[in-house]
């Protein structure tokens, strides 16, 4: 649990001391899981401090639950960066992971200069591209340049078409070893943590007692040092489809749309805005003005 440090915004005034790299790695060797959501905004990102998440993850899945999109592959830099200040804005004490989208990182010329945006604009703790072995120079490029890097392998998005679609990573013993190899690759780069995604329970499990570095899942069981979910899909409010490992902890979308029929139904009836709503004005002022206007009317 995070310490009362007087700054920052919490619940009922309770504040919060942000997280950083050194409780992060910390964490693995005391066994504390870590909490990571994916926030796409301001509100949300509120949320999360207010609630005591850990890490909030700026991640480009929010092409889907903001932007409407089919995958993540639309999402841009100009894009990321737009989304990961309104989430730094949201909560400035909370550890803030941006998330770089398909193509940003494809050159460590590109990746070094499309994460120092995340750092410098969005003032994020660092950011996450994806890949293991194969990106493994761009990996080490970021971290030799000082820029705190975590990645991002199994389910891997930016590669979705290679895979035929969303399906689940290393279920054979050969695809289990190539998991493991780019998780080994991903911590000899000097990354601070990585992510699997869309992983068996044991494969994550196993994988995640070789390494020095936390890992953190999502679709990889409860053997992961850390766990993380979209704040859309855990509340309710991205219904389009939900994987199977998002647990609703809240439907916010039935909520939302009862208040908004409520709200069609006030308007039509003629019951919103009532006198409650409504802004007074003092009476004689009231008659002032009509005077002013019947005397308008015979100019």
């Amino acid at each position: 649990m995070r310490a009362d440090t007087g700054s920052g915004a919490g619940t009922a005034g309770q504040r919060v001391e942000k997280r950083t790299i050194l409780d992060i790695r910390a964490a693995k060797r005391t066994g504390e899981k870590i909490v990571y959501m994916s926030v796409p905004d301001y509100t949300s990102a509120r949320w999360a401090e207010m609630a005591g998440v850990d890490v909030a993850v700026v991640g480009d899945s929010l092409a889907m639950v903001a932007h409407g999109h089919a995958s993540t592959i639309p999402a841009t830099m100009d894009m990321m960066i737009l989304h990961a200040e309104a989430v730094r804005r949201g909560a400035p004490n909370t550890f803030v992971l941006g998330c770089m989208p398909y193509q940003s990182y494809s050159t460590v010329d590109r990746a070094l200069t499309n994460a120092a945006r995340f750092m410098q604009e969005a003032l994020c703790d660092a950011v996450k591209p994806q890949g293991g072995r194969s990106q493994a120079h761009i990996l080490k490029a970021l971290v030799d340049a000082g820029i705190p890097t975590a990645s991002h392998i199994g389910l891997t998005p930016h590669t979705i078409a290679t895979f035929g679609g969303f399906k689940i990573q290393g279920r054979t013993a050969e695809a289990a070893m190539k998991i493991l190899e780019d998780a080994l690759a991903i911590e000899d780069a000097g990354c601070f943590m990585l992510e699997f995604e869309a992983v068996p329970a044991p494969i994550a499990t196993l994988i995640s007692q070789q390494l020095t570095i936390p890992t953190i899942g999502i679709g990889a069981g409860p053997g992961c040092d850390g766990q993380i979910l979209l704040a859309y899909d855990l509340l309710g409010v991205f219904t389009d489809f939900k994987p199977k490992f998002t647990k609703r902890y809240a439907n916010l979308t039935d909520v939302a749309v009862a208040g908004i029929r409520r709200y069609v139904e006030e308007v039509k009836a003629a019951a919103f805005p009532d006198d409650d709503h409504s802004y007074r004005v003092d009476p004689g002022e009231y008659e002032r003005f009509l005077s002013l206007v019947e005397r308008r009317k015979q100019i």
